[in-house]
């Protein structure tokens, strides 16, 4: 099984932000032909993150939540337990995939899950993402380096949505967000992020993947 099959999925748990920011960058810069493509779920203590385009104007009222300046593209957002990262750390040069290309993945694979479900959600051409009757349920950012992909997907499971009220949510004022318990969809982070991988998968058309518990394996 060549490497450009094989796809390593990692179970990361409850992390700080910038540790696994930091994880994603050092495995991107340190990557070459021979390394697998992988995907990291986790879900993050509570911290805002800005994009590389965000404006100071859309952080309202930050309070004790603590802000960080990352390199994906868009506004600022909100990530905090309950909601699941998937992060795609991916060599799309390799699998022949463009940005957007990479971008429709992702927002198709929330798109078919929710189905599954019953949840009528859809993407929109003018702001990334995936929205249930006008409200968001996931958020998309990536950054590409090398020709490799990281950061990726945020999906409000079964959170605390109140800090999304203390910003403009990817630049939008108003925009309300959503969790996909509030709608019927899955309860919590295993049924999700299981949901998300075996569409994602089926969209790239995945033969091969490997579980993996943390970083140690």
């Amino acid at each position: 099984m060549s490497q450009q099959q094989k796809l390593i999925i990692r179970q990361l748990g409850l992390q700080p932000y910038l540790p696994i920011w930091q994880a994603m960058q050092d495995f991107t810069d340190s990557r070459d032909e021979s390394i697998a493509d992988e995907i990291w779920l986790t879900e993050h203590q509570p911290v805002f993150t800005q994009g590389q385009a965000g404006k100071e104007e859309h952080l309202l009222a930050p309070g004790e939540i603590p802000v960080v300046k990352v390199d994906r593209g868009g506004q600022v957002t909100y990530h905090g337990p309950g909601q699941q990262m998937l992060y795609v750390l991916l060599n799309i040069k390799r699998r022949k995939l463009g940005v957007r290309d990479l971008v429709t993945a992702l927002e198709s694979c929330v798109v078919d899950a929710l189905k599954e479900y019953n949840i009528e959600a859809y993407p929109k051409s003018d702001a990334p993402g995936v929205y249930v009757n006008s409200k968001k349920v996931c958020s998309v950012g990536l950054r590409i380096r090398k020709g490799c992909s990281f950061h990726g997907l945020a999906l409000n499971v079964n959170m605390d949505l109140s800090p999304f009220n203390r910003i403009n949510p990817c630049g939008y004022a108003g925009l309300e967000m959503v969790n996909c318990a509030e709608l019927g969809g899955p309860e919590n982070l295993q049924q999700a992020g299981n949901k998300l991988i075996e569409h994602f998968c089926k969209l790239l058309d995945v033969q091969k993947t490997e579980f993996r518990v943390g970083f140690d394996e």
